[in-house]
């Protein structure tokens, strides 16, 4: 009696995604090569919010008054490039692009030194209740509108004689403490101690550990807290206008004070000032943004 064998069934695969190879091993099919049209329209609208002034700024600074009519947007008759001249002479351009860069770079670098020196104290010592103290009071001063504190600001600069650059680079400083902790604990307290511990074990000072250990591993989050302090220094107005006292100190965004006129404003030599004091800002932005980006990575990821 001769016994027949069928062939085995042919399983399909679990799923449309499902399929084997030609060994017989199953491999996941990835289907996931379509666009995202929900995030690229969200692109699309952040950068539409972010051209359209943009476009409005340049057009604006290449007209005459006479062309200014309508809704704005259309296009100039004529360039009138001799805006731009107009705008640096008026500002005084060079002097305040100096006391600017002054204040900005000396801003980060106090940020830089102080605010890390800072975090890196509490965050080393976090599980002791006065630091732990400390800290929580630094994260309230967030929730404080600068307002509430502009006059005694203002009178303690002009009491202690710091209403100049030396004081505003100091106002930065401090008032950029509360965030730049908050950056730099989070990221200091992923760092292993281990490493402290064998600096320690050779004979290494806390201040010379901190320097040539920790500080250089602070460099993604010392580009991020140096780039965001950057961009505030350059672009305030609010704390140049209620502490420098000297007319000669002034900032570019208070030199743009000059094209307000008590009955009319020269809009096309403002949105010229306007330009030139944002493009050196970013053209160090262009340069800089892979730090902020590496810097938000991989403090996440840590």
């Amino acid at each position: 009696m001769a016994i027949t064998i069928d062939s085995p069934a042919t399983v399909e695969p679990a799923s449309p995604r499902a399929a084997r190879d030609s060994r017989g091993v199953r491999r996941i099919k990835d289907n996931r090569t379509g666009i995202n049209w929900w995030a690229t329209m969200l692109i699309a609208v952040c950068a539409i919010t972010v051209l359209v002034p943009l476009y409005f700024a340049v057009i604006t600074a290449l007209k005459t008054p006479d062309q200014l009519g309508g809704t704005g947007f259309a296009l100039p008759t004529s360039v009138h490039w001799e805006n731009f001249a107009d705008a640096w002479t008026l500002t005084k351009f060079p002097q305040a692009l100096m006391n600017t860069a002054l204040i900005t770079v000396g801003a980060v670098t106090l940020t830089l030194l102080t605010n890390s020196l800072v975090a890196y104290a509490i965050a080393r010592n976090l599980h002791k209740p006065f630091f732990t103290g400390v800290y929580f009071y630094l994260l309230s001063a967030l929730f404080i509108p600068f307002p509430i504190i502009m006059l005694p600001v203002v009178k303690e600069t002009a009491l202690f004689g710091l209403d100049n650059q030396v004081g505003l680079i100091l106002l930065y400083a401090v008032f950029g403490l509360s965030l730049n902790v908050f950056i730099y604990v989070a990221f200091i307290k992923s760092i292993p101690i281990e490493l402290e511990e064998a600096a320690y074990t050779d004979g290494a000072t806390t201040w010379r550990v901190y320097w040539q250990i920790i500080f250089p591993l602070l460099t993604p989050m010392n580009a991020t807290v140096g780039i965001l302090t950057c961009v505030w220094a350059w672009n305030d107005f609010i704390l140049p206008l209620v502490v420098l006292s000297d007319p000669a100190a002034r900032t570019l965004q208070l030199s743009q004070f000059v094209f307000q006129g008590q009955f009319n404003t020269n809009y096309s030599a403002a949105f010229a000032s306007y330009l030139m004091a944002m493009a050196p800002l970013l053209i160090v932005y262009i340069f800089a943004q892979r730090w902020v980006i590496s810097g938000v990575m991989r403090g996440s990821i840590k």
